[in-house]
């Protein structure tokens, strides 16, 4: 089984990400590094729980391809750090009234609080649009471990095996999964992505976000 796509961007975010995010969130490198390893995962998840939806899976792929194909997740961060406002968009499409809770059960990892953990995962939420539509759009440029078939379909089986692999993991990380736990129809609607005539169409992405120079 492949290594999952969590451990793949967290390494990538350790080597330079982690102390620009905790120099901004005013914390150690290492609370944010605990913080980061939990948040991954619970994005991914919620990725995977609306890609599992009755056309999911299309609205994400095309919002990857629309939105975020070709960005560098370096300097997608970069963008969120200098204060860039599309992490919050997206928080809203895949975790909808869920992310107040998101962000309570979070900041319970080594003082990191609730404001300075809603603030990571507007940081991090574009991060891995970002990564996701390079692992799939561009796997030559992704030396991580996985290579999914480049459609909806692909895009769906990958997370789909990301979660189960986390949910075979010890730690808070995974744990944090249950945050996405639904129960009647709370689910939250990935057509929200679709562009057209009433959809609010996401930031849209800029020529320093698609160049491979890192802005850290």
């Amino acid at each position: 089984m492949n290594a999952p796509l969590t451990d793949d961007l967290l390494h990538e975010l350790r080597r330079d990400g982690v102390p620009h995010i905790a120099a901004r969130l005013g914390l150690s490198q290492s609370q944010v590094d605990d913080a980061v390893a939990a948040a991954l995962p619970l994005l991914f998840g919620a990725m995977g729980r609306n890609a599992r939806q009755p056309e999911g899976a299309d609205a994400l792929f095309a919002a990857l391809a629309r939105d975020h194909r070709g960005l560098d997740p370096g300097n997608v961060l970069g963008t969120a750090l200098a204060g860039g406002t599309a992490g919050q968009s997206i928080l809203r499409h895949v975790l909808g009234g869920r992310t107040p809770v998101a962000a309570q059960t979070l900041g319970s990892i080594g003082g990191l609080g609730q404001d300075r953990a809603a603030t990571l995962l507007r940081m991090l939420a574009p991060v891995v649009l970002a990564y996701l539509a390079r692992r799939v759009f561009m796997p030559s440029d992704a030396a991580g471990p996985e290579t999914p078939e480049p459609t909806p379909r692909g895009l769906g089986r990958l997370l789909e095996r990301e979660e189960e692999q986390m949910r075979t993991r010890e730690g808070f990380g995974a744990g944090l999964l249950s945050v996405l736990d639904r129960d009647g129809d709370g689910d939250v609607d990935l057509q929200d992505f679709v562009r057209g005539r009433d959809r609010q169409v996401l930031d849209t992405q800029t020529a320093e976000m698609r160049s491979p120079r890192p802005l850290l």
